[in-house]
């Protein structure tokens, strides 16, 4: 069976054991396997590093995969704040920090995003990299509060914008694709960000704030 470009690169790179046994835990708690895809998990951790961010928030947490690639980034006085909706989704993304060594680096937010990042701007939080991936008819109100809560200069990643393919099929007219789409073209247009889409796995957005 012939790889696709996906399957190629990541396997030029070597096993990552801690990641793996997030992964397990997931299917093991029967949870959905919507972990960022390991290429753009090693793109978040080259993001953070080499745009020196400092303050990195996340919105959707699930098992913590996507919050150890951020925090691999981060420096030793770095700080992660991750969104979760569920309580148990929050609590075992921090064991699985905290077991890949950044516990000292990681905080929970349990409830509602909007309610969550509402607070964190009324009291005046500013972070350096956000990545969004959680319900995604809310994208672009998540795109609206991270710009507000981003320093000049700050990295905003959206992880799924292609949907399987279903923003690309004009047949497809559901909620959340919709919510996609209009958030791919304004994250393309907004002017207070320097953008680009990449197509691998299951599509990126990624910005700049200005």
């Amino acid at each position: 069976m012939e790889k696709t470009p996906d399957d190629y690169f990541d396997g030029l790179f070597p096993p990552d054991p801690m990641l793996a046994k997030v992964k397990e835990e997931i299917q093991k708690r029967g949870m959905p396997d919507i972990s960022v895809a390991p290429g753009y998990g090693r793109l978040l951790t080259l993001l953070t590093a080499s745009s020196g961010a400092k303050r990195a928030l996340e919105i959707g947490a699930l098992a913590g995969y996507s919050g150890i690639c951020i925090a691999r980034g981060l420096p030793e006085d770095g700080r992660l704040t991750s969104l979760e909706l569920r309580p148990d989704y929050a609590e075992l993304a921090l064991a699985n920090l905290a077991a890949a060594g950044y516990g000292d680096r990681a905080e929970s937010i349990v409830g509602d995003a909007l309610g969550s990042l509402s607070r964190l701007e009324e009291e005046g939080r500013r972070f350096d990299l956000i990545f969004i991936d959680a319900d995604k008819e809310n994208y672009l109100n998540y795109l609206e509060r991270a710009i507000r809560l981003a320093h000049p200069g700050a990295v905003i990643a959206a992880d799924n914008t292609l949907l399987r393919g279903r923003t690309l099929n004009s047949d497809k007219q559901g909620p959340a694709v919709l919510a996609v789409r209009e958030f791919n073209r304004v994250i393309a247009t907004d002017p207070r960000l320097l953008s680009a889409h990449l197509p691998a796995y299951d599509g990126l957005a990624l910005a700049m704030v200005r």
